[in-house]
């Protein structure tokens, strides 16, 4: 519950047709295209969105309020989710529900041992799967009453997301090329590239992983990657 909202004593309950009402949900998430995703399945579940894009921007939104349940990337441009889920799990009180998330389904053992009540593997694209997965992390009193009828309907992102997150990356490359940029670079594309179905960048970003984890230089598949982000930085929305 948020113990800093005014509405918080008239919390509202939820219903079939909106199974995540009464629900505030910090998304901790740097990807815009995943974050948009999340904000339509919240408001079609009824749930209340806000959202953090690292590790400090999450800790500042703590030391104001607590949300019901938080949703955790577990890549962050400053360092592993799996972090902030320990603290989270440690602390009291306690969130209601914590939820890992991540486009490598290797890494739902490490979420899990760090205190996560559920995994779920992106892209998060159905509005049944993650009600049903959100609800299974709650008390019983925050289910509707009733039977329901789950609705598998696919949510659709905004495509201007996606650029933005092109343009975030191409932002990053401009640095000074680190092992740890190198790392972030390939593990975020690997994830939005995948639920944005853009199986080339896809696919590149998956040829860095495999080089940084061999040890070997990648300079030719991080300039691959930097060519792939300046195309679709110059095409239309309609990627």
């Amino acid at each position: 519950m948020d113990t800093n909202d005014p509405f918080a004593a008239n919390i509202p309950a939820p219903t079939a047709a909106r199974p995540l009402l009464g629900l505030t949900v910090l998304v901790v998430e740097d990807s815009r295209f995943a974050c948009e995703a999340m904000r339509l399945l919240c408001l079609r579940s009824g749930a209340r969105i806000r959202r953090a894009d690292c590790l400090r921007s999450a800790r500042r939104h703590f030391r104001v309020y607590r949300p019901s349940v938080v949703i955790i990337d577990l890549g962050l441009p400053d360092g592993n989710g799996a972090e902030l889920i320990e603290e989270l799990n440690e602390a009291s009180p306690r969130v209601e529900g914590i939820l890992a998330i991540s486009g490598d389904r290797h890494l739902e053992a490490a979420a899990m041992a760090a205190g996560a009540d559920g995994f779920m593997e992106k892209p998060i694209l159905s509005l049944g799967e993650f009600q049903e997965k959100i609800l299974a992390m709650l008390p019983p009193e925050r289910h509707p009453k009733g039977p329901r009828q789950v609705d598998n309907s696919a949510i659709l992102p905004d495509r201007l997301a996606y650029r933005d997150d092109m343009a975030h990356i191409a932002d990053v490359l401009d640095e000074q090329i680190t092992e740890h940029i190198l790392d972030y670079v390939a593990q975020f594309l690997s994830g939005v590239a995948r639920s944005a179905g853009d199986r080339v960048l896809e696919d590149a970003a998956k040829a860095l992983a495999e080089k940084r984890a061999m040890g070997k230089t990648a300079a030719s598949e991080t300039a691959k990657i930097a060519g792939l982000i300046q195309n679709r930085l110059s095409e239309s929305v309609a990627i």
